[in-house]
């Protein structure tokens, strides 16, 4: 996988875990300044997660995202 396709990758998963940690942050709250925190972060997760998405999909579609065994010729 070229380090750009990574980086793509490594974003997906931060904004996974932002998703997780704002959910569970709101679950656990016990003030509305917390809800805020935790709204803000669930909202820029979601951005991000979709530009991620976005910027993946047109490397797919450019045939430049190339998983590690795709360079050996397994899909």
């Amino acid at each position: 996988m070229k380090p750009c396709d990574k980086n793509i990758e490594s974003t997906l998963q931060i904004t996974a875990k932002m998703i997780k940690l704002a959910e569970l942050g709101n679950a656990e709250r016990e003030d509305t300044g917390c809800g805020i925190l935790y709204g803000v972060l669930l909202d820029s997760a979601y951005k991000l997660k979709r530009l991620a998405e976005k910027e993946k999909g047109n490397h797919l579609n450019k045939d430049w995202w190339k998983t590690d065994k795709s360079f050996w010729g397994h899909r």
